[in-house]
């Protein structure tokens, strides 16, 4: 038996009057209407009501581990994938680049975008080693990520800093009422000033306005934590696998789980990602002798955090056709089981995460059963399958 986990990061919406249903429910997905008719349907709660809806804490509890053991903070997690070797003295940060207004006070300002319109890792690598050269110490270090997503890690430092919003969280609204830092968090936000000052009149920054693209003007902090292991994935469930993401954080977990991180070319998080890729990367570690392959994709979530609503229900669609098509295209016929679910919603309508439950669907290739019509989050709560503790799913699926 091989095993499948397709995550559709930020799948799960609310119903919309424009597109008359939710974006699952409209999708053009004919493979997973066609699973869900011979498959288990139904939601299970990925995020407890006393955790914030992060894809870090969602992904640990589809994964099968729970939260409130393995999880101390995302930004470890992205570390981790970054190759950072964090001493257990050391908080790290993520480190969003992101695009501010141009009010004159750094209160003032307004989150325009979380991500600096996507800005390409080249670009970010810059401006990141040109803030570590100018802000960097003993005591904080930055290092380089993934296109807007970077590190910083403070050599003795604290958790205990008051509260740090995400970005995405906050686009369009002034940052003045998330700056929420206590006294031992006021290096972070002096930090966030100074990052101003210095990346607006940053060449690259020139050029990237000359081009009609956002600014990469200020840092943003935020995911603080302390590393934790995480038992690794063949120890607990007795079998091997492989992680395939664009992002570091879902790379960190399949570095600290012991699975096999394969890195694909040209996977971007985005609807532009390469979804070709993905499939045969996938389909080649299950060839290769890897009993399970975790494929998230990001696409749907980053379409929700900007209102994208058609680029919602069009990733949806490419999700089915290039990545679940190739599989079933590839293992018809042999013994297999998928399970696809979202890790939490990302509806379009709030732009951010909410730890609502999500629907899920477990296909068995060895056995068959009635399902439902739609893959969908109404036709999946209809079903009456409720799993209350989300980190248990993985178990049943492997079952």
């Amino acid at each position: 038996m091989k095993y499948v986990v397709l995550l559709c990061d930020g799948m799960a919406d609310l119903p919309r009057e424009d597109i008359k249903g939710t974006p699952m429910s409209v999708a053009n997905k004919p493979n997973m209407d066609k699973l869900a008719k011979v498959s288990r349907v139904g939601l299970v709660k990925t995020v407890a009501d006393n955790l914030k809806p992060g894809s870090d804490v969602a992904n640990l509890s589809v994964l099968g581990y729970d939260p409130a053991i393995y999880y101390s903070g995302r930004s470890p997690l992205e570390a981790g994938s970054i190759g950072i070797d964090m001493k257990p003295t050391d908080v790290s940060f993520r480190t969003n680049l992101v695009t501010l207004s141009d009010e004159k006070n750094y209160e003032d300002k307004t989150m325009v975008d979380y991500c600096a319109d996507d800005i390409s890792s080249e670009e970010a690598a810059e401006l990141i080693k040109f803030i570590d050269e100018k802000l960097g110490t003993e005591e904080f270090r930055f290092y380089n990520g993934v296109s807007y997503r970077h590190c910083l890690i403070w050599n003795h430092g604290t958790t205990d800093i008051g509260k740090l919003t995400p970005p995405h969280d906050i686009t369009g609204k002034p940052i003045k009422d998330h700056l929420g830092a206590n006294e031992k968090g006021m290096p972070l936000i002096e930090m966030m000033k100074k990052s101003y000052a210095l990346l607006s009149d940053h060449p690259v920054n020139k050029k990237r306005i000359e081009r009609g693209l956002r600014p990469a003007n200020s840092i943003w902090f935020w995911g603080e934590g302390v590393r934790k292991e995480l038992t690794p994935f063949k120890e607990k469930y007795g079998l091997s696998g492989a992680m395939i993401s664009a992002v570091d954080l879902l790379k960190g977990i399949g570095k600290f789980t012991e699975m096999e991180v394969i890195n694909v070319p040209g996977a971007t998080g985005y609807i532009d990602t390469n979804f070709d890729g993905k499939a045969k990367a996938a389909v080649k570690a299950l060839r290769d002798g890897n009993d399970l392959v975790y494929i998230h994709v990001e696409a749907p979530d980053e379409c929700g955090h900007r209102f994208e609503v058609a680029n919602k229900v069009k990733s949806i669609e490419l999700i089915d056709e290039k990545i679940l098509g190739t599989i079933l295209k590839e293992f018809e016929g042999e013994d297999i089981k998928i399970l696809i679910c979202p890790d939490h919603p990302t509806p379009l309508e709030l732009k951010t995460h909410t730890n609502a439950p999500v629907p899920f669907m477990i296909y068995d290739s060895t056995n068959k059963v009635k399902g439902v019509d739609c893959f969908s989050e109404e036709e999946a709560k209809n079903t009456g399958d409720y799993v209350a503790v989300g980190h248990t799913l993985m178990g049943e699926f492997l079952a």
